[in-house]
This record gives structure tokens, C-alpha cells and sequence, in this order.
């Protein structure tokens, strides 16, 4: 079974999905949030094609280890995708500068500004799903 991985965002979600090994993340779409309704039914959509057993959510806890807003709201989106998902596991990922390190990443392959902006969320569930299958296949 694959493992998912998401950088949920306020407008956007970004989706990373593992190899049937669990070795490496790629990153495959960004879905753009409407509604929590048809946030669920594209994931619903993910995990059925893709096989998914696992859903790794980045949890983007401030630099001092403490909950912040932003936390909070990926808390709650965790809890929903728990009650819609019960036969997967969910596992909240510190997710501390992923984004940061997906932008550097992004800028130092020279893509473009606009570009940057398109794909950003799914390299940073990349990010985060690669950090989770390293430590897990340590």
C-alpha cells in the first residue's frame, strides 16, 4: 500500500503520494479547496487509485515546539479526514520549514516566480512525505 502525503493550506492542498516500496515521494497535485466536502471526495478519489493505506499530514508546529493557528486548523482537518478514513492510518508530520526548503529548493532550479506559486504545496508534501518514509525505512 502507498502512503499519501499532504501540506494543507487554507486555499490549496498539496498532494505527494509514495512508491508500492514507500521509498520515495512524488509529488502529483494540487487541489484547490472549495469546500471540505470536495476536499474529501478528491482524497477519497486519491486513495482509491492510488491504494493508500497511510495519510501523513504535515503539521506545521511554530519553531518553539508550541500549536499556533495554523496547527490548530490542520488538527481539525486531521480529525475530519479520521472520521472519513477509518480504516487508514493518519499521521500528523512536523512539517517545520518544508515550505521554506521547498521554495529554496524551487528558486534554485531556476523556476520563475509564477511557476513557484503553481506548484509550491505539492513540493512541499513531497517534502513532507520524504521526511516521514526516511525515518520510517531507517
Amino acid at each position: 500500500m502507498r502512503i499519501l502525503g499532504l501540506d494543507v493550506g487554507d486555499r490549496t492542498i498539496g498532494v505527494a503520494v509514495s512508491d508500492e516500496l514507500g521509498w520515495t515521494a512524488q509529488g502529483i497535485e494540487t487541489i484547490k479547496r472549495t469546500s471540505i466536502i470536495k476536499d474529501i471526495k478528491r482524497l477519497e478519489e486519491l486513495v482509491k487509485e492510488k491504494n493508500v493505506g497511510t495519510i501523513v499530514i504535515g503539521f506545521p508546529k511554530n519553531m518553539n515546539n508550541t500549536i499556533g493557528p495554523r496547527a490548530e486548523k490542520t488538527i481539525e482537518f486531521a480529525d475530519i479526514i479520521k472520521v472519513n478514513f477509518k480504516d487508514i492510518e493518519i499521521v500528523l508530520w512536523d512539517e517545520r520549514l518544508t515550505t521554506s526548503a521547498a521554495q529554496r529548493t524551487l528558486i534554485e532550479a531556476d523556476v520563475s516566480r509564477k511557476k513557484r506559486k503553481l506548484v509550491i504545496d505539492k513540493i512541499a508534501a513531497v517534502f513532507i512525505l520524504q521526511g516521514y518514509l526516511d525515518l520510517k525505512n531507517k
